[in-house]
């Protein structure tokens, strides 16, 4: 009897052969950055790319930010077709940029166009930072100032969410000049009496932040978003100082004022909503009594 209990097989579990691991599909789950959870892909979609464990928020693609801004369906795109050049002729820069054609689907770091907030029409543009980091190149600024031009054409309001790397230093000047260039068009915006809302997110650093992105009548930022000019070590090396641990997140930025407000991006739309229908005298053209 004894020997038959040692005779009986083992049912315990095993660890998967390597060929077990294999079969996996790739791209089925992916970790939290700052939780280090493991959550499925899909999921994590369907949560608007926030980690339901500790709020972080993921990257989302341009695409991504339309369809959960926008009204289903409302989306009409600008100069979808307009590609940037090699003006210094930089070396590989050409290369690279049709690289990032090919693994992105997409002409330019922005996409532009028009659409519907609960009923309600917007110009908006949304950067992209797997094109080239959604630097600022010619295009990019081109881009931005004919969409703000079409908010005023339109009596639109004109938001903007910004996510880039800064300047494109392959295109030199012609990149620097790109912040004068929105700065100005955003000017006959303002002139106009139209809205401007700036959403910076993760992150939103160097010309970009120090433009356009900064400029908003009402500038908003998603969670622990990056924000600023030059590189934390940097300013160290410069200033000599040890910086606080929160130093350049939306979270410091609210607490100094250079933010109105830190928006969930579950709640960006109807935020934005709101901000949008409070304003809607001023651009709809309508005069209050």
């Amino acid at each position: 009897m004894i020997r038959d209990l040692f005779s009986k097989k083992k049912k315990y579990a095993t660890i998967p052969s390597e060929q077990a691991k294999q079969e996996v599909p790739e791209g089925l789950m992916t970790k939290c950055p700052q939780c280090k959870s493991i959550m499925y892909i899909k999921e994590l979609r369907k949560n608007q790319m926030v980690c339901d464990q500790c709020g972080y928020h993921h990257r989302v693609t341009s695409s991504e930010r339309i369809a959960m801004t926008l009204d289903e369906g409302s989306f009409e795109e600008f100069d979808a077709e307009m590609i940037s050049k090699d003006p210094l002729q930089f070396p590989e820069y050409a290369d690279k940029s049709a690289k990032d054609r090919e693994k992105t689907g997409l002409n330019e770091a922005v996409i532009t166009g028009k659409g519907t907030i609960e009923g309600m029409g917007v110009v908006i543009g949304v950067m992209d930072p797997r094109f080239r980091m959604g630097s600022m190149g010619s295009v990019v600024g081109e881009k931005m100032s004919r969409a703000i031009q079409r908010a005023v054409d339109e009596r639109k309001p004109f938001i903007m969410f910004a996510a880039s790397g800064g300047a494109r230093m392959q295109e030199g000047v012609f990149s620097l000049m790109q912040m004068a260039k929105t700065s100005t068009a955003l000017n006959r915006l303002h002139e106009e009496g139209l809205l401007f809302i700036s959403v910076m997110t993760h992150p939103t650093t160097g010309g970009v932040s120090a433009s356009f992105a900064s400029l908003g009548d009402i500038n908003l930022a998603e969670p622990q978003a990056l924000i600023g000019f030059a590189g934390r070590r940097i300013i160290e090396q410069t200033i000599r100082q040890k910086l606080p641990d929160d130093f350049q997140t939306a979270e410091f930025l609210l607490k100094h004022g250079q933010l109105d407000q830190v928006v969930a991006r579950k709640e960006m739309k109807k935020t934005l909503q709101n901000i949008i229908d409070i304003h809607r005298p001023a651009h709809t053209g309508i005069k209050e009594d």
